[in-house]
């Protein structure tokens, strides 16, 4: 089962769930805002794909930091930590299945290439 993590406001998680249904791919909704997101679990997509691609830097809540907050983000260790803070600054859509990254954001063809 495909865990589909994000915020349901998101136009971007909207366009990937709507996409998913319409292809009868059955997942489950993790929503940063009501269920939050671990330390452990951020550190774990870190080690897959790198702490730079979970940080959403073109977001408004990225953009909204102090610039000294911005730049005190060097690590994986002080990126977990905004993350987890600021939910709403992780890349989404993450996708997930059996604990491995699938993908991140939306694209229709990379969608049809994968499911």
């Amino acid at each position: 089962m495909y865990i589909v993590y994000g915020i349901p406001n998101c136009n971007t998680v909207k366009k990937a769930i709507t996409w998913l249904q319409e292809h009868k791919i059955s997942y489950e909704f993790h929503d940063y805002k009501k269920k939050g997101i671990s330390s452990a679990k951020l550190s774990e997509w870190s080690k897959q794909v790198g702490w730079e691609m979970l940080l959403n830097r073109k977001g408004t809540t990225w953009k909204q930091l102090d610039q000294s907050l911005q730049n005190s983000i060097k690590s994986e260790k002080s990126a977990v930590s905004l993350l987890i803070e600021k939910t709403s600054a992780i890349k989404r859509p993450l996708i997930e299945k059996n604990g491995k990254v699938v993908v991140i954001g939306f694209e229709e063809g990379l969608y049809k290439r994968l499911f």
